[in-house]
């Protein structure tokens, strides 16, 4: 189930799930930090198999919530890995106040991965904030729902009807890679996001993996200079 990216990076594919009506694929990221332990982005089902191959990677450090809708399954990896540090920006913690989270994360990267990864705070936008990440060593860009990406293949599958029609108007598809465009539309105050986007590609990322969608493997910078077509422009 895990699928090796780069040195001590890992993906898995999880199940596709419903989000207000319509499907979407759901992946996590797997990084082992330099002193062996494994930092989790995004957690998808945790089933068995899935497990017992993150248990042979290392021990569990860090449990990621890039926003506050990216949550669903970390109740139950919290029961798994109770030793864990979980992580997100203050409108995760706040909607899962059921769960004992850490400081809340914004643009400065803990000291428990500084040096690792580059994050940004992506915010100004009245509905909902993200924390982007840059995995240094492998110059990979992390994004939840900042980009989405779905190949026709995808939509043919799982987005029928009057759904399939409107992801290409919305710039969800390979070729825009944008956000959804509701929430695109909410970022009032884009300074803010414009500066997290300059964090981001000052680390010149060459791959690109987001929560939903075909990922990048190659061209990282141009990618995103078309993703973020819409806050870059005036």
């Amino acid at each position: 189930m895990l699928e090796p990216v780069d040195t001590d990076l890992w993906l898995a594919e999880g199940p596709v799930v419903d989000f207000h009506g319509f499907p979407y694929p759901t992946r996590m990221i797997v990084v082992r930090l330099p002193d062996g332990a494994l930092w989790v982005w995004s957690p998808v089902a945790l089933t068995p198999e899935l497990k017992t191959e993150v248990d042979a990677l290392g021990p569990m450090a860090h449990l990621v919530s890039p926003n506050k809708i990216h949550h669903l399954y970390l109740t139950e990896w919290h029961a798994a890995y109770p030793e864990a540090k979980l992580w997100g920006p203050a409108s995760t913690t706040r909607k899962r106040s059921d769960l004992p989270f850490h400081p809340a994360l914004e643009d400065t990267p803990p000291a428990d991965w500084q040096g690792v990864f580059e994050q940004a705070w992506f915010r100004g936008s009245f509905f909902m904030d993200e924390i982007a990440f840059v995995h240094r060593p492998s110059r990979t860009a992390i994004f939840a729902d900042l980009s989405e990406n779905f190949s026709d293949d995808f939509l043919k599958r799982y987005w029928k009807g009057w759904k399939s029609l409107i992801a290409k108007p919305w710039g969800i598809v390979v070729g825009k890679g944008h956000a959804p465009l509701e929430w695109r539309l909410s970022f009032t105050r884009r300074a803010p996001a414009r500066a997290a986007l300059a964090r981001i590609t000052a680390t010149h990322p060459d791959r690109v993996i987001m929560a939903h969608g075909e990922w990048v493997k190659t061209g990282g910078e141009a990618f995103l200079r078309q993703a973020f077509s819409w806050l870059i422009r005036d």
